[in-house]
């Protein structure tokens, strides 16, 4: 292991906090800021790093992430600290593999592999956030803090059954909630257009809060609709956030249907309003116009209903076909927020078969015109020649929506990054270097300091930490200097997996995993845990 005692000297230190940026001098001893002074330091520890020309912030916390097989299966993990990533939060979209048992686990790695792949020869070891955020600690290129996934702890009591949950069950999920809280987790997502959290009331979602707040925790949706209830949705997440007592975090708050367009307005609105009965809301939004999952996430809930297996026999029944191409092009379905799906849309991302790789980049309704078929047909025919391992990006976003929520004082920074597919979507290595170079710097939408804020210190206060999130005296050197000047993101559609431009190092307690543009071989990230204090 390197050593963690060095002094950054003569940089433009942005401590995260939003105020003004000043040159200076950082002194870091043994993992952690020592010092930061306005002025030359003559008594310098350890090795001295340049940085004239350069900007020192503390390192960027990605607020929403599906790294959660990737920090394992991949240590060099240079979609993330080639942009300056120190600490990305996964669990995310009420959906991940922890808490769970042998039938849990495999329901999840079926359903999930078009978010994360697999992790091919490693050991799936873990059943419970403490063993997880153990796997991490064993060597990681970033921190990682964990949320209790909804859906999954749904799983745990009820499976992927249909239905309202009873008192009983929703004890027990409450009990699984408390038990990932005590073992480290920040808070409680949920994937309220994803199976099986779709079938879950508002009761249960306040109950589980409730278990949530206990442990000072939030919690972060992925709501019932992004598409024309969007307002709706959001106004269930404020009555749980009200009546559990707990912060809200609006996960990927985005404003995408069309009759939504230069309309971001009434959104914020809404949360104003929210804000001043006393509800603590953020929010997390990705620079791009198009977002992504895995390619089965469309069908309707109720051909869903038991499970993967179940959803492979069904989809094989031509009379099932029929109501589910219904859905998907005339009455709705819910899994696309509602509404019926625009294939002019949707293009596929990643495919496992050999003989489909030549269908990745081109859209469902190109690929119907080709193959002359119906365009839903297709949908339902390569979804089970994939055997539900296919993901896709979706697009159709609004930029003047995306920057008017991006100026929000509670706007944070997450990727939603997933790193699985042939071409996965440019936002896993390129978000927060295109929120850094082309939206701060180059569109001058906020200043160097506002941009770096809401990477750093915003992001660590809806965490609570308490020692991360700023440069200050007594902090843990979770650090980045980057060339404010030449932060560009490189990762495009056709070629996601450019690394970002413009970043020298990335430190972690000290640590470097970037140094002078290139990654070491350290892997100094642990699995952070809240503290599990019962309020």
């Amino acid at each position: 292991m390197t050593s963690n005692t060095f002094t950054v000297k003569g940089a433009m230190i942005v401590d995260g906090s939003g105020k003004d940026g000043f040159r200076g001098d950082v002194v870091i001893e043994e993992g952690r800021i020592q010092k930061v002074s306005k002025s030359f330091i003559r008594d310098t520890v350890g090795k001295i790093i340049d940085g004239d020309k350069l900007v020192l912030s503390p390192g960027f916390i990605d607020m929403h992430s599906h790294s959660d097989l990737g920090v394992i299966a991949d240590k060099a993990h240079l979609s993330k600290v080639t942009q300056g990533v120190t600490l990305e939060v996964v669990g995310q979209d009420g959906l991940s593999y922890v808490p769970s048992n042998a039938k849990v686990q495999a329901e999840l790695r079926a359903q999930l592999y078009g978010w994360n792949g697999t992790l091919n020869d490693h050991d799936w070891n873990f059943n419970s956030v403490s063993q997880y955020l153990n796997e991490i600690d064993k060597g990681s290129a970033v921190n990682v803090a964990y949320l209790m996934p909804h859906g999954t702890t749904r799983m745990m009591v009820r499976g992927m059954e249909e239905g309202i949950s009873s008192v009983e069950e929703v004890r027990k999920m409450q009990e699984v909630i408390r038990t990932g809280m005590q073992e480290g987790a920040f808070g409680m997502s949920a994937g309220l257009t994803y199976v099986p959290a779709m079938y879950s009331d508002t009761n249960e979602l306040i109950e589980l809060c409730k278990t949530v707040g206990e442990f000072g925790g939030f919690f972060a949706p992925h709501h019932r609709s992004y598409g024309a209830k969007i307002f709706d949705a959001i106004a269930e997440c404020i009555q749980i956030s009200k009546a559990a007592n707990v912060p809200l975090h609006l996960t990927h708050c985005h404003l995408s249907a069309p009759i939504y367009h230069g309309r971001a307005a009434e959104l914020l609105q809404l949360l104003d309003d929210a804000t001043a009965q006393g509800i603590d809301i953020s929010l997390d939004t990705y620079p791009y116009l198009a977002g992504s999952s895995y390619l089965h996430m469309l069908l309707p809930s109720w051909v869903q209903a038991g499970g993967i297996e179940q959803l492979r026999i069904r989809l094989r029944d031509p009379e099932v076909q029929k109501k589910v191409i219904d859905a998907l092009d005339h009455s709705g379905s819910d899994g696309n927020q509602g509404g019926v799906v625009n294939w002019d849309n949707i293009v596929i991302a990643g495919v496992e078969k050999p003989e489909n790789k030549k269908l990745v980049g081109i859209t469902i309704s190109q690929l119907a015109i080709t193959q002359k078929k119906l365009a839903s047909q297709l949908y339902i025919d390569l979804i089970l020649s994939e055997d539900f391992r296919a993901s896709i990006v979706v697009f159709g976003g609004n930029e003047e929506n995306v920057r008017t929520i991006m100026k929000d004082s509670r706007h944070t920074v997450g990727s939603d990054g997933i790193l699985h597919g042939d071409r996965p979507h440019p936002r896993a290595y390129g978000t927060f270097a295109r929120f850094l170079g082309h939206y701060s710097r180059d569109e001058k939408m906020f200043p160097l300091e506002g941009a770096v804020n809401r990477m750093t210190g915003r992001p660590a206060k809806r965490l609570g930490l308490e020692d991360r999130g700023l440069i200050k005296e007594g902090y843990k050197a979770d650090l980045v200097l980057f060339e404010y000047e030449s932060v560009a993101d490189r990762s495009t559609f056709e070629s996601p997996r450019l690394p970002a431009s413009g970043f020298e190092y990335v430190w972690i307690n000290g640590i470097p995993t970037l140094e002078k543009g290139k990654r070491t071989s350290f892997v100094p990230g642990k699995g952070i845990r809240k503290t599990a204090q019962i309020l």
